[in-house]
């Protein structure tokens, strides 16, 4: 039985383990052993309060009067497929097949052409010229606008020796629907402009089946809404409204590209005509262990892949969307899969307390999206900040960066068999990717320490505290093996040649020294607020959340001689890490690592509970909610 003012010996339970700040010697525990794969637990009610990042969409939906095309496709803005590696493991992708038994039943191409005729391939030819495909990692546009009016040249590219059939795959996602809106709203404009570089030659002849469209949509399963491909503006616009919202909350966009390319490629080989592949889409996709088979299809059928889609969070897979429930009129914040970046992520998967809960944005496309654009021929389109609803740390932050300062930190793009091979070459690479496989809290629920919701009842919070303080115990016994190991392979890091893992470490680095001190003020704020019992100073206060402040706790007498950890030590410990974030900053400028260490800085090394509000209906309300 817990009594007041006591964690049932806290402070003799803190010497005992002995993980405060300047205890090294820690019970053996080998970080890089593998740990049984467990189901990931949150403690994050949907309705945390986050800031909200509103950006007005820029569209340039005009047609243009003229057309001017240059083969290759290539832009300054591109982004991506340069050198570097990427890091750690992905969580188990779904395994849902696609069903294909009526989706995509072998479509008649004989079709009539509509109203917009366009140049013949012959012409087209001799207007444009030879040039060799090669596929673009990122395509930086302002929007769906811009994106479309490049889609026009490439599909002007194509046609110059052949036909060409256009295959849209749009995501069923309910985030996607405003999305579905703009582009069908605007889908004239792909459309009309090859129909006005037909008007500028005379010579040009008219009324051939050039350009098909195709339109199918996906989620779990894959949905065909335009089987039968049509010239047909008015058609395929009207198709996209009948775009149905999936329930599953999958994503199976893998699968979906292997459907299209399997039922599509004997019918455009037997058709002379080429096959071009664009996918609408905000999320990275449940399905990337497919991603090895379609980009084999891909180069098999010749058929480029193109996507619109949004920039990945940085090293991380799940962003969050504001959701506000119609019934109850309150907020829920739902995860969506945006990432990572890489092959797997680099960067740790942990805040210090729990799984990270942020937006930050990495400056590329997500890794499986982008790898099947390149490898394919095809482009991949980022779409950066145009969401109203991305919520948590960084969605208010610089979505986009400069071409020149993230050169030499492009991921590679390899396969991963191929990364994993290369990665565990190197002590270096495979010491950094050890730390943040075993600080993961999808891998291990213990690391998922409570931050919100505590009970406003004095026995109750002390009951709730103790499993917390146990976990941050813990937590710290991992941190400092980690920040051991990386401290031993330091003399490595200026033989490491890649920017990417130069970053990755030095954040990683700098994050386990400030993460160290917030959990030794997160046992302070435990103790204190055992020991004060304080009354919420508002009526309406209802629960207890921990909040980071900058001000840290000072240890008090008896901590101090149980810890021997005085303030003096704990600001010399928060001074070491302020200064390695620093260095992140000075040394990785303008980039994601600085954007992270800047907001690790400005949210201060501190902790404190602070009452709070919550609505009793998230509790007592059952609601159901959209699967993004």
């Amino acid at each position: 039985m817990l009594r007041k003012g006591s964690y049932s010996g806290l402070i003799i339970s803190i010497s005992m383990h002995v993980v405060f700040l300047i205890a090294m010697a820690l019970i053996h525990m080998d970080i890089i052993q593998a740990q049984p794969e467990v189901e990931i637990e949150t403690f994050f009610a949907e309705d945390r309060a986050q800031e909200e990042f509103v950006q007005e969409i820029e569209e340039n939906m005009q047609v243009a009067e003229s057309i001017s095309v240059v083969s290759g496709g290539v832009v300054s803005t591109n982004i991506g497929g340069g050198a570097g590696m990427a890091g750690a493991t992905g969580a188990a992708a779904s395994q849902a097949k696609v069903e294909a038994s009526d989706s995509l039943k072998e479509p008649d191409l004989e079709v009539a052409v509509g109203d917009i005729a366009a140049p013949g391939s012959d012409v087209l030819a001799t207007d444009l010229g030879e040039g060799e495909i090669t596929g673009e990692t990122g395509a930086v546009v302002e929007g769906y606008g811009d994106a479309m009016g490049r889609m026009t040249l490439e599909i002007i590219r194509m046609m110059r020796e052949e036909k060409v059939l256009v295959v849209w795959l749009f995501d069923e996602s309910e985030s996607m629907k405003d999305d579905q809106l703009i582009i069908r709203d605007n889908f004239h404009k792909v459309y009309e402009e090859l129909g006005i570089a037909q008007k500028q030659d005379n010579n040009l002849r008219r009324g051939q089946e050039i350009l098909l469209t195709s339109i199918i949509s996906y989620g779990e399963k894959i949905n065909p809404i335009i089987r039968k491909p049509t010239a047909d503006i008015k058609e395929i616009r009207a198709a996209i409204d009948k775009i149905p919202i999936d329930k599953s909350g999958l994503e199976n966009t893998c699968q979906a590209i292997e459907a299209v390319l399997d039922e599509y490629r004997s019918i455009t080989g037997k058709n002379k005509r080429k096959m071009i592949i664009i996918v609408v889409s905000d999320e990275s996709g449940d399905d990337g262990d497919h991603i090895e088979d379609v980009v084999q299809k891909t180069k098999r059928a010749d058929a480029p892949v193109y996507f619109m889609s949004r920039e990945a969070i940085f090293g991380y897979e799940l962003a969050r969307i504001r959701y506000n429930h119609p019934v109850n009129g309150l907020d829920y914040w739902l995860p969506i899969k945006r990432g990572p970046e890489t092959e797997y992520p680099e960067c740790l998967q942990w805040d210090g307390l729990h799984a990270r809960w942020d937006s930050f944005s990495s400056g590329f496309g997500p890794y499986v999206q982008v790898r099947i654009a390149r490898e394919s021929g095809g482009i991949f389109f980022l779409l950066p900040g145009e969401e109203e609803n991305l919520s948590g740390a960084g969605a208010h932050e610089q979505r986009r960066f400069d071409f020149l300062d993230m050169k030499e930190y492009q991921p590679l793009l390899m396969s991963r068999p191929e990364y994993a091979k290369a990665r565990s070459a190197s002590k270096f690479r495979a010491t950094i990717y050890a730390v943040i496989e075993k600080l993961d809290p999808v891998k291990d629920k213990e690391l998922s320490i409570r931050e919100l919701w505590y009970s406003i009842d004095p026995e109750q919070f002390r009951s709730e505290g103790a499993i917390e303080f146990q976990k941050a115990i813990y937590a710290m016994t991992l941190v400092n093996q980690a920040i051991k190991l990386l401290e031993d392979v330091q003399p490595l890091r200026a033989k490491e040649d890649s920017m990417r893992w130069r970053a990755a470490y030095d954040l990683a680095y700098a994050q386990l020294l400030s993460y160290k001190v917030r959990l030794f003020q997160f046992m302070l704020a435990m103790d204190k607020h055992n020991k004060d019992a304080p009354k919420p100073m508002n009526k309406n206060s209802n629960r207890w959340n921990l909040a980071r402040v900058p001000v840290m706790l000072e240890p008090d007498e008896q901590q101090i001689k149980v810890t021997k950890v005085d303030m003096s030590e704990l600001k010399r410990q928060e001074q070491l890490a302020r200064d390695m974030y620093i260095d992140v900053i000075k040394d990785h400028p303008r980039t994601p690592w600085s954007k992270r260490a800047e907001y690790e800085i400005g949210m201060g090394f501190g902790m404190t509970f602070v009452e709070v509000f919550r609505d009793p209906r998230y509790d007592s309300m059952s609601v159901e909610l959209p699967s993004f």
